[in-house]
């Protein structure tokens, strides 16, 4: 019998780069934003598939990306043409690019600005290197072996006249790159080189080299497609018999029993929870091959083994009906899952819940030794290791999910872990819900409040966990406001002094002073409760967690429209607002009031301003003086009067000399307009 050993290499799965690109997808989505990625966004097709499950495409180029969509660049980088592209449909983006490849496009770019031949260590078709020349303005090569180093070389002499420099694919193989370096510098004393393999990719294939020299295996998981884990496969075999996986239904016992000592590692786009769906499945294995007994002693055993009702007995789905699933548990009695046995969902069908091969863990419901049955449920043993989840989650606080597949007296019931878990109907929500009905079929996130271990009954809150994450959002709103940050709210409540708006679990207030330029009775007259409004951070209250708001844009001041289109001398048609013993108050726009003094209202002495003006009269007038900064404009009717009064005489006048010139000879009279 073997004693087998697994270890993991330390850097073994996601580098940062392609993590946070990942996050990054994960996140977009989450936050119910549309998303797609030009390419897929790592070379992991379960990753992708995952992706694709929760509504993210892959694009090829930025013309297919849709208007709502925000288009994800991934890891690898794009060129410079892409980025244009971008601009040029007015799409939204996110840019994943790892900062160790965007290190390598500002370097190409830069030197081939200045006349530098580019020279770049990778694989052509990677959409690394195709980003990095896309990035380049001149000459640019690409090798992925010394051979075709040296060919470009030999063929290429004019390099000399050129300023030579060299780049490397993150991922490309350490010691073939000192190689490259060695050789180039045999040609071009004077190359500029620049060691652009990532720290996270040298570090991987050190460690697995140093791994692969102490085993008997290793076990490489990646994508077929990615560059990175194919390099890996290509260090470790060097040194011992070496698999390249993508999931682990591609490992059976035959290809892992013959090693005392397997080694693990994974490329830098492979998924912590494939690395350890491998780990989980390789230990089955070497524990099935070790524990394996003889199996006519295992027959026996179990025909001579008392069946009886509440035992725990495991089984294989050996057919599946309409109606019921058999199943053999080496009994001597034929084993029977009524559909109402195996699961709580009554949406679910049989075929979708077991198929010929499963095995399961069953729980005996009835023994009818005359028929030859064994009646059994999956759903109760399901329960059972359900419960000892809920009853977890009550003692570390976790959070779980479920849906909400019953309402009854009092609330509703969820399924969660093959477990019905009561959920109050104060405790649904966060808010009122009138109609629990509603609620069916909702995917929920509750807690766990208190267990019953005798009626193995569990009580829950929706609301705990709504409450908790309101609490988080307070708390990471406080650690990162500040005076003059816009946000986008909700109005909650008015007053009669101001609108409430909520800023994501969080209140802030905009006074009435602050919703117009001009002067409003009630904050009604401007905003409505549910109106998605654009505030920015007029004052804060640490101390009190008070929040003024602002509101009002400075584009819309009436003061600044005043000083942009209208100008002294101009002419202008105004509404009379007020009337006082030195003169009358009138509107020129909504927010400005000029100031009509008693004596510029007419060209001769009037004793009362009501005698000439009323309010609501709409005259025309001159604007005299604007003083901008004391919000002061003077406007005067009389000066038009005069105006008037000046081009009257001056016609008159002229009217006079044509009738003394009329009939001198010589003179013709002009009979301008």
């Amino acid at each position: 019998m073997h004693n087998h050993t697994i270890i993991l290499a330390k850097s073994a799965g996601f580098c940062f780069g392609v993590r946070r690109a990942v996050d990054l997808v994960y996140a977009l989505a989450k936050e119910g934003r549309k998303a797609c990625t030009l390419g897929p966004i790592i070379h992991n097709q379960q990753v992708v598939n995952d992706l694709c499950s929760k509504g993210v495409r892959v694009i090829a180029k930025p013309s297919e990306a849709a208007p709502d969509e925000t288009v994800v660049i991934r890891s690898h980088g794009v060129g410079r043409d892409i980025y244009e592209q971008l601009q040029a449909y007015a799409c939204r983006w996110e840019d994943a690019t790892c900062p160790y490849v965007s290190k390598i496009h500002k370097i190409v770019r830069e030197k081939s600005a200045q006349g530098a031949v580019v020279l770049i260590a990778g694989d052509a078709g990677h959409p690394e290197v195709q980003a990095i020349r896309g990035h380049c303005s001149g000459q640019s090569y690409v090798f992925g072996s010394m051979q075709e180093l040296e060919k470009i070389l030999k063929i290429n002499n004019n390099f000399e006249k050129n300023p030579v420099i060299m780049v490397c694919q993150t991922t490309f193989q350490e010691s073939l790159w000192k190689d490259c370096i060695k050789s180039t510098r045999k040609h071009y004393t004077n190359i500029e080189i620049f060691d652009t393999i990532c720290s996270a990719t040298n570090l991987r294939q050190s460690e697995a080299a140093d791994l692969a020299q102490k085993v008997d295996l290793m076990v490489v998981i990646g994508g077929r497609h990615s560059s990175n884990t194919r390099k890996l496969k290509e260090v470790c075999e060097q040194y011992c018999k070496t698999l390249l996986i993508e999931t682990k239904d591609e490992l059976d016992a035959s290809s892992v029993t013959f090693a005392d000592k397997i080694g693990i590692t994974a490329g830098a786009s492979t998924p912590a929870y494939i690395i350890k769906e491998v780990l989980n499945h390789m230990d089955e294995i070497l524990k099935n091959q070790e524990e394996e007994l003889n199996f006519a002693e295992l027959l026996e055993q179990s025909l001579t083994e008392k069946i009886y009702a509440g035992k725990r007995v495991k089984g294989i789905i050996t057919s599946v009906a309409k109606n019921e699933a058999h199943v053999d548990i080496g009994a001597k009695q034929a084993g029977i899952i009524p559909a109402s046995e195996l699961s709580d969902d009554p949406t679910l069908k049989v075929e979708d819940i077991v198929k010929p091969g499963d095995e399961l863990e069953l729980i005996v419901m009835k023994v009818n030794d005359q028929e030859g049955i064994v009646t059994l449920s999956k759903k109760r043993c399901d329960a059972e290791a359900g419960f000892n989840i809920i009853r977890e989650a009550l003692e570390n606080d976790t959070v779980l999910e479920g849906v909400i597949t019953d309402v009854v007296r009092g609330g509703v019931l969820c399924l969660s872990n093959s477990t019905k878990v009561f959920i109050p109907a104060s405790q649904v929500s966060d808010s009122r819900v009138e109609n629990l009905e509603t609620l069916l079929k909702q995917k929920v996130q509750f807690k766990i409040l208190e267990i019953n271990e005798n009626r193995r009954r569990a009580v829950g809150s929706v609301r705990a966990v709504l409450k908790a994450e309101k609490q988080a959002a307070k708390e990471q709103f406080w650690q990162n406001v500040e005076v003059g940050k816009t946000y986008t709210g909700t109005v909650k409540s008015i007053t009669s002094y101001g609108a409430f708006v909520d800023l994501g679990g969080v209140d802030g207030m905009i006074h009435i002073t602050e919703l117009s330029w001009t002067k409003i009775k009630h904050p009604s007259e401007i905003v409505q409760v549910g109106d998605t409004v654009e505030v920015y951070i007029k004052d804060i209250d640490n101390e009190k967690k008070k929040i003024s708001l602002g509101y009002k844009k400075t584009e819309d001041n009436p003061w600044e429209i005043l000083a942009r289109d209208y100008t002294v001398g101009q002419t202008v048609n105004v509404t009379i607002v007020s009337l006082t013993q030195f003169g009358a108050f009138a509107q020129i726009i909504p927010g400005v009031d000029g100031l009509i003094h008693i004596s510029q209202i007419a060209n001769q002495h009037i004793a009362k301003v009501a005698d000439v003006l009323e309010v609501g009269q709409k005259v025309d007038a001159k604007i005299t003086e604007m003083d901008l900064e004391h919000k002061r404009i003077s406007l005067s009717i009389r000066a038009l009067l005069e105006e008037e009064k000046a081009d009257a005489a001056e016609e008159e006048a002229d009217d006079a000399l044509s009738k003394e010139l009329e009939g001198v000879e010589g003179v013709e009279l002009s009979k301008g307009e």
